[in-house]
This record gives C-alpha cells, sequence and structure tokens, in this order.
C-alpha cells in the first residue's frame, strides 16, 4: 500500500515540507527505494557487523535503595559503563502501570487517521511537540524507516502541555506522569553515576542536567525487507544520559567489540547510555557508544527514549576529579549550545563532532 503524502504545516500555517508518513499505511509489500541502502551500508554488510548475543548488564536498582548495598550497585553500573556504554535496569521505580500508560497513548496516536495527524507533522526543530519521519542528522537521499514524536516532556508546565495533543484523550496525563517518574529515575542513576567515579554528591545536579528534557518516541513499522533498511543511523547521543523504554520487540543494536550487538529486551526493564557529554565530563571513561536500529518483518516496534540535557549555557568540560598525570585533560571546555551547532553539522557522527573538543590531535589520535 503507497505511503500517504502529507503537507507539513508550520505554526504559522505554512507549508514547511512535502512528509510522507510510514503510519498512514496498513502495510508494505515491497521496501520502496528511497528506504533501500546501497549494499556496504546495509544493516548486515559484512561479517564483523553481525549481531552478536552477548548480552548486556542488568542491574538490580532496588538493592540501591539499602545503605550496605548501594555503593555495590554504583561500582555496577560504573563496572557496565566502561565495558559496554549501555546497561539495563530493573527494580527501578516507574510503576509498570505509567510506562503502560504513556506507551498505549503514544501508540494510538501513531494509529490516529493521517488528517488527524496531520496539524502536528513538522521538520521545525524549534517546536516543542512535532512529528516527523526518518532523521534530519543523516544528509544521505536514502531514508530511515522509521516514524517519530520529538517533544519538550520535563519541567512540565500548562503551557508545554498546551503543546501535546489533546487527542488521544489520554496522551497529556500519562505522558506528564511518566515525564515525571522517568526524571526521577535518571537523577537517581545521576547520583550513583557520581558516587561510582568518586564525584562529589550532586555533582551532575544543577545545569549539567537542568535543561529542558527531550523524548523520542520512535515508530518502525513491519518491514517487508530488513536486510536493505535501517531504523535509524549509527550515532551517539548528544546529551548526558539516555533513558530508553524499549518495549518487547528488539531492535536496538550497539557497538561492542567491532559488532553490533542486539539488546535484548527484558521484562520491565529500562535501557540505559551514555551520551556525549558523559564522556566528556568523565574525561572518556564513560564513552558514548554508537547505536543504531534495526527493522523486522513481523512486528511493529515503538521505543520512548528520554534524553536528559544540560541547559544550553551550561560550561562543560572534564571534571577536575577525572584529570591526573596519568590521565590529563583530553577535550577542552565549551558551552553547550556550541556542542549542539556541531552535532548537527558534522551529521550525528561520533568521530567528527568529538574532534572539534579533543586537546589531543596527535597523528596517532586522529588516524
Amino acid at each position: 500500500m503507497p505511503m500517504e503524502k502529507l503537507p507539513s504545516i508550520d505554526p504559522a500555517g505554512s507549508r514547511v515540507s512535502d512528509m510522507e508518513l510510514l503510519s498512514n499505511a496498513l502495510a508494505y509489500a515491497a521496501v520502496p527505494d528511497k528506504y533501500v541502502f546501497p549494499p556496504e551500508k546495509r544493516p548486515y554488510a559484512f561479517l564483523d557487523d553481525a549481531s552478536s548475543d552477548v548480552a548486556l548488564p542488568v542491574i538490580d536498582l532496588h538493592r540501591a535503595a539499602l545503605s550496605d548495598h548501594r555503593h555495590q550497585v554504583a561500582a555496577e553500573i560504573i563496572r557496565a559503563g566502561k565495558e559496554f556504554g549501555f546497561f539495563q535496569v530493573v527494580n527501578h521505580g516507574v510503576e509498570e502501570g505509567v510506562v503502560r500508560g504513556f506507551r498505549e497513548a503514544a501508540a494510538e496516536l501513531f494509529a490516529l487517521p493521517a488528517e488527524e495527524k496531520l496539524p502536528y507533522c513538522s521538520d521545525d526543530q524549534s517546536r516543542p511537540f512535532r512529528l516527523a519521519s526518518s532523521t534530519s542528522y543523516d544528509r544521505s537521499q536514502t531514508r530511515y524507516w522509521r516514524d517519530y514524536l520529538k517533544l519538550s516532556c520535563h519541567p512540565v508546565s500548562d503551557e508545554l502541555v498546551r503543546h501535546w495533543p489533546a487527542k488521544p484523550a489520554t496522551f497529556r496525563s500519562s505522558l506528564a506522569e511518566y515525564a515525571a517518574a522517568v526524571h526521577d529515575l535518571a537523577q537517581t542513576l545521576l547520583s550513583l553515576i557520581a558516587e561510582g567515579l568518586g564525584l562529589p554528591d550532586g555533582f551532575f545536579a544543577g545545569d549539567l542536567s537542568g535543561g529542558d528534557t527531550q523524548m523520542n518516541v520512535n515508530y518502525y513499522p513491519p518491514c517487508p525487507d530488513p536486510s536493505v533498511t535501517l531504523g535509524l543511523l549509527p550515532h551517539c547521543d548528544r546529551h548526558l544520559l539516555t533513558v530508553l523504554s524499549q518495549g518487547d520487540v528488539a531492535g536496538l543494536q550497539a557497538k561492542h567489540g567491532g559488532r553490533w550487538l542486539l539488546v535484548r529486551p527484558v521484562p520491565g526493564a529500562f535501557v540505559i547510555n551514555f551520551g556525549h557529554q558523559m564522556e566528556i565530563v568523565t574525561n572518556g571513561v564513560l564513552a558514548s557508544v554508537e547505536h543504531r536500529a534495526v527493522t523486522n518483518s513481523a512486528a511493529a516496534r515503538m521505543s520512548v527514549a528520554t534524553l536528559v540535557m544540560p541547559t544550553m549555557d551550561c560550561r562543560i568540560g572534564p571534571a577536575p576529579e577525572m584529570v591526573s598525570e596519568a590521565s590529563p585533560t583530553r577535550f577542552r571546555s565549551f558551552v553547550f549550545s556550541e556542542f549542539m551547532e556541531a552535532y548537527s553539522a558534522t551529521a550525528a557522527s561520533r568521530e567528527d563532532v568529538l574532534e572539534s573538543f579533543r586537546l589531543d590531535r596527535s597523528p596517532a589520535a586522529t588516524a
């Protein structure tokens, strides 16, 4: 079934683009040409790109509430971060009903008739809520097999909620509840990370995590041929910390040891990964790891990524505690808004964006 082409409307009512939404079609008999990648960029192009079955660490956060186990949990997080850059958390305090409530509301929004989604469609990245397709970072003409909601979700205010859709009826209330709960979880994780690294209590509080929290709700419909397309390009997150609700359908892959590791869903878990800002403030101890999304032919997949970010005027650089004679300063300091501009200019390329902020630019480091 062909996709319906929608004219995207900006807040002033003018046309900004012609947008095709994958979620407007019931099914696909074949992958349209614009979603077919050249052979060398396909998800299983090379043997060393094949998906690995190494399992991510799963950390029980309930133990962190017990004083005699808290330091042990913090150490587990740092160990997982150093080895993988990713881990999963269970018994995290976010109620199952809160997660399910928002995921169901978001799924209903993607399922709305095309004309009801039209007012939310936009390529304008300044909007606090918008619906779009593919990605705005990749410069190629090939499109990614993905629709997404991109929105500001915390701190919640009447003005912010006004920008959220009124349909489905449960969307606004379930989003507000979910965003608050995940914000609390993120602050717990940041406190444990600081403890595990020997940083001062509250190190990540304030401007480092005080920016407007962003959310990407990603929808990947069943794909007729997952071998020729991708759901999302390989990238690292530009923020500080990502808290991901993956649901029960696999599709997230993280780079590990030169291979792509499939992050298998764990019931009730959140997937946690570090963004570029975490790598920089820890002077490279906790690296931001490349990840991507692959598609499947059997079931739709939806993920909800909550992105904790600094304020735009936050000055960022390696923490003094993370610098020593054995580990000299690896990155220059900068204002976060500068990093955001560099990230967009380099199309989310991990090495290209970090090169703009590295201090060690010897031939060995840049080869």
